[in-house]
């Protein structure tokens, strides 16, 4: 830790931002519309993409549009978060999200697919500062202890996006032009920067030593190994076999990019990323629970739509609706722990509780059959949501908790980004599962499968419409093996989940900071167990 305090590093502030609950609602109305768009904007642009490529050409650019956002959004995220600590995180937030809306701006006006690739990645590094800047900027207005009363709003946003994003791309693309689906941002945008600006009231930063130390060699060093990686789960067993070359190649350039970035991180004045954080047991934990949350949740959700449509029938906005049951569960579940957890000051028992939900909702997932109801899936995403509710928020809590205030935008972007890095991961790797046992499941099959998919390129190219157009026994065959691929993306994802169950269980309490309603609550504790927490691990 001597290492890592010399005498510009900045100064904590005695205590947190103190505002009263109506000041806190109206500030956060700010920052939910922010989170809103960090959230919509892959759901609202995913529908227009076809139009988009009819327009502008460049199909085989066409994973570029989403991998330039997410290679950018997800290296920007620990950096934005660091800056926050130095700078301030209002102002700093306030960039990201100018950031975003000019990247935006540029995107609506693209004349050709690699303009829209290089203003994507624009808005993609505005974007990766909107998520860490919210959680950064609730974490020191609101503290860990009182943090429930205001969990539900920020719940509701994940909902109100994974619904409401496909409807309204689809709209916008069905009725105006595909444009739009940026330009929609600029608005909510504008709304969002008048709200934090007059609404935001956090504590100044003041600095002894005068201005403060960038570290560019960690910074670059950390955009280069998490692109590589990125790069290596995005295309590893679609674009290039996994043993070829060029992914072999990526992967040396990610070890040697990571271990070198620890290098520098372990001797720079102001570290991007402060390793000092994770040597308190509970951050680390806490952090690994939200790679495994991501892994899980993002990739395992990510197929259950296949499923649903070639399976079960629904069209492409229904299986968004479909979906519903897990968000709604997710969010009551989010809420009661947050309320609970303002009430008693204790956590501990929810991410055990959630290891077990996740855990045993992607088993009974990994058991649909082609003749499940969608009533019976359903109640398999009840469970599956109520596990995704105690763990999301919670992970999150106790990273926060883990840290003093000066380390908490670093902190709350290391676990975002671990977050994210699990869902890429898991949306690649089980990809990857899902995509050969399809293929194998057809080979299987033979005969009428084999025939009846012999004109396509590709088995990527059956969509529920060409699908519905085949034979019944090729109809039959393919809807076997996508139920086959998907039972064995729950049960891989299920694997993960037990991993992290096990793993809750050596979480311990540590008191939160702030005071419970109970007029015995301690005041003492708080930044002394956090600082001698972080400092032990």
């Amino acid at each position: 830790m001597a290492t890592n305090t010399p005498a510009s590093t900045p100064q904590a502030p005695p205590e947190q931002a103190v505002l009263t609950p109506r000041e806190i609602l109206v500030a956060m109305s700010g920052l939910v519309i922010a989170m809103l768009l960090a959230m919509l904007d892959n759901m609202i642009v995913a529908p227009a993409l076809p139009t988009i490529v009819g327009d502008l050409g460049g199909l085989d650019r066409l994973a570029w549009v989403t991998t330039a956002y997410i290679l950018a959004s997800t290296a920007a995220t620990p950096i934005w978060g660091k800056l926050g600590d130095l700078y301030g995180r209002k102002g700093v937030f306030m960039s990201a999200v100018v950031i975003f809306l000019v990247g935006s701006a540029l995107c609506g006006v693209a004349q050709d697919m690699n303009q829209l690739i290089a203003f994507r990645a624009l808005q993609g590094l505005g974007a990766g500062g909107l998520m860490v800047g919210v959680m950064a900027i609730i974490g020191e207005m609101v503290p860990p202890r009182e943090r429930g009363r205001y969990q539900g709003v920020m719940a509701a946003v994940m909902p109100i996006a994974m619904i409401g994003g496909p409807l309204v791309g689809g709209f916008i693309t069905d009725n105006l032009n595909w444009r739009w689906a940026f330009y929609v941002n600029l608005p909510l945008g504008a709304v969002a920067l008048a709200v934090i600006w007059f609404t935001l009231k956090l504590p100044r930063r003041t600095r002894a030593g005068g201005r403060a130390s960038i570290d560019w060699s960690g910074a670059a060093l950390l955009t280069l190994w998490i692109t590589t990686l990125v790069l290596i789960t995005s295309w590893g067993g679609t674009e290039y076999a996994w043993g070829s070359g060029r992914i072999i190649g990526l992967g040396v350039v990610t070890v040697l990019g990571f271990v070198a970035f620890l290098i520098v991180e372990r001797r720079a004045v102001e570290p991007v990323m402060p390793l000092s954080v994770f040597r308190n047991a509970n951050f680390s934990l806490a952090g690994a629970l939200s790679f495994i949350v991501g892994f899980a949740m993002f990739g395992g959700v990510t197929f259950l739509p296949q499923f649903q449509q070639f399976v079960q029938g629904s069209s492409a906005t229904n299986s968004g609706l479909l979906l519903m049951p897990m968000m709604i569960s997710a969010m009551a579940v989010s809420v009661a722990g947050g309320l609970l957890i303002t009430r008693t000051g204790r956590y501990r028992a929810l991410p055990i509780a959630g290891g077990a939900l996740l855990t045993a909702g992607l088993a009974l997932m990994s058991t649909m059959e082609l003749d499940t109801s969608r009533t019976t899936s359903a109640l398999y995403m009840i469970v599956l949501g109520a596990g995704m509710g105690c763990l999301m928020q919670t992970t999150m809590l106790i990273a926060q908790n883990s840290v003093a205030l000066r380390d908490m935008g670093a902190a709350t972007g290391a676990s975002t980004f671990l977050r994210n890095m699990g869902g890429s991961l898991g949306v690649s790797l089980l990809g990857s599962l899902y995509t050969n046992r399809l293929r194998d499941s057809l080979e299987a099959q033979g005969g009428g499968a084999a025939a009846g998919t012999e004109g396509l390129g590709s088995i990527a190219e059956v969509t529920p419409e060409v699908l519905r157009q085949m034979a019944e026994p090729v109809r039959h065959a393919f809807q076997v093996a996508v139920t086959e691929g998907i039972q064995v993306v729950f049960v891989g994802s299920a694997v993960v989940a037990a991993v992290g169950f096990v793993l809750a269980w050596f979480i311990r309490h540590v008191p939160l900071r702030g005071s419970g309603p109970a007029p015995s609550a301690p005041r003492q504790d708080d930044p002394v167990p956090v600082e001698a927490g972080a400092a032990k691990g």
